[in-house]
């Protein structure tokens, strides 16, 4: 009878193929998972790179932006060299504009603006909007004069000295009475003497029509001579000295400087939080840089 071999039984060299063949497949299959397992991570991380990426970009917008020249509301009469370019002026308007500035004359309205640095109607479009006035300019009463008026007879005005004033010589003006005239001869006591007319209307509690009769009669005539602060380095405590400026502003500007490294223009104070911008053309008088 013909002897039946089992297939199932293998030798040792036939035992070690199939166990490395087993081996190699189980290898296989592992690599498999894992190279499946790497490229869904690998996606996520392409998901959480492309949110990345678009907060990058949207920064960069953000710092393309702080990098363009923003237009702040400001005093045309301090305009620099710089701002003025900036603004798109030429160097003949900037020139007359500070030759203007050099007379101790301000500025106080758009159209005034034109007619002394004839800047064009489209450049002065897009930049009146943004000129700050101090508030008083804009409560005075236009004098309308007419030249050409016949059998009119100017009256000679004989002009008094306003740093020396007396409260009787105030007291001659219509609405100025006791407590007025004391006051005015404190507040200019207080700044060392009057540097131009218009610091009279900051005296407090006195009305503009009635600086407007006083200037009618009053002007300075004898300017005092002052020592300008340098606000690039002077203290927190001397700027507040200044009797325009209260000492948080004082320090405040001595905040900013430090962290600005300097100012290059007084324009530049009116960025200062609380800074009284409606009159840096008054506190500009007793600053230098």
């Amino acid at each position: 009878m013909t002897s039946f071999k089992s297939h199932f039984k293998f030798n040792k060299q036939e035992r070690s193929g199939i166990f490395f063949l087993l081996f190699f497949i189980i290898s296989i299959q592992l690599g498999y998972y894992l190279f499946q397992s790497n490229t869904e991570n690998q996606s996520s991380l392409l998901k959480h790179d492309a949110v990345v990426q678009a907060k990058i970009d949207s920064l960069a917008v953000i710092s393309l932006q702080k990098d363009t020249i923003r237009i702040y509301p400001f005093n045309p009469n301090f305009i620099t060299d710089f701002k003025g370019y900036t603004l798109g002026m030429s160097v003949e308007e900037i020139d007359r504009l500070h030759d203007f500035r050099r007379k101790d004359k301000f500025v106080n309205s758009v159209i005034e603006f034109q007619n002394i640095t004839k800047v064009s109607d489209s450049l002065l479009n897009i930049i009146s909007p943004y000129f700050k006035f101090p508030e008083w300019t804009q409560n005075r009463k236009s004098k309308t004069s007419n030249a050409s008026t016949s059998n009119y007879k100017a009256k000679k005005v004989v002009w008094k000295d306003l740093n020396t004033a007396t409260a009787e010589d105030l007291k001659k003006i219509s609405g100025i009475g006791e407590k007025l005239s004391a006051r005015i001869i404190k507040f200019r006591d207080r700044l060392g003497g009057f540097l131009i007319d218009d610091q009279l209307f900051d005296v407090y509690g006195l009305e503009a029509d009635v600086v407007e009769r006083a200037l009618k009669q009053f002007k300075v005539i004898t300017k005092p001579d002052i020592i300008k602060i340098n606000v690039n380095t002077a203290t927190a405590e001397e700027l507040s000295k200044l009797i325009y400026l209260q000492k948080h502003v004082a320090e405040s500007i001595v905040n900013y400087r430090n962290l600005n490294g300097s100012i290059n223009s007084l324009n530049d104070l009116v960025k200062v939080e609380e800074f009284p911008a409606e009159r840096i053309n008054r506190i500009a008088l007793y600053l230098s840089l």
